[in-house]
């Protein structure tokens, strides 16, 4: 799987992430402070990281800054992304399955190496559900990024 990664610093958890990455079998795309040369500002670099997502040039991305909650809101600004920052793994798995996320955020300042490895399990080993009432719910979320209102009870 090709994901998108980006971090606004370079601190010891997003060169982790990179390795951990990479160590089950990723193909890692660098943005940001992971990659010399390009912008590490949260804004930008989550935004070329998500728009990769959106293109289908990367299958997911991850994005970080110091809280995770820039990135988030940076990469949610691209049509066709979903972002969901994870403070632990039943945030992960429940952002993949009732939210088909396909951006995880990541805070730098609260993710340890080991709550990193097992937010990662809990990320990749979900599966989007099939239940009707979730799948209206992301469709309902597709249809903001044209701009298209819903109304309560649609």
């Amino acid at each position: 799987m090709r994901i998108s990664v980006s971090s606004d610093m370079d601190e010891p958890v997003a060169r982790a992430l990179v390795a951990e990455l990479e160590r089950r079998g990723h193909e890692v795309a660098p943005h940001g402070a992971l990659r010399a040369g390009d912008d590490p500002q949260w804004a930008a670099c989550s935004e070329a990281a998500a728009r990769e997502v959106a293109a289908g040039r990367a299958d997911q991305a991850v994005v970080c800054c110091w809280t995770g909650t820039g990135a988030s809101i940076a990469a949610n600004k691209v049509p066709g992304v979903r972002a969901a920052l994870c403070t632990d793994a039943y945030t992960a798995d429940g952002a993949r399955r009732w939210n088909d996320a396909n951006v995880l955020a990541l805070s730098l300042r609260l993710t340890s190496e080991p709550l990193l490895k097992e937010i990662l399990d809990a990320w990749f080993a979900g599966e989007p559900s099939d239940d009707a009432e979730d799948r209206e719910n992301v469709a309902r979320v597709g249809r903001l990024d044209g701009g298209g209102a819903s109304t309560a009870g649609e």
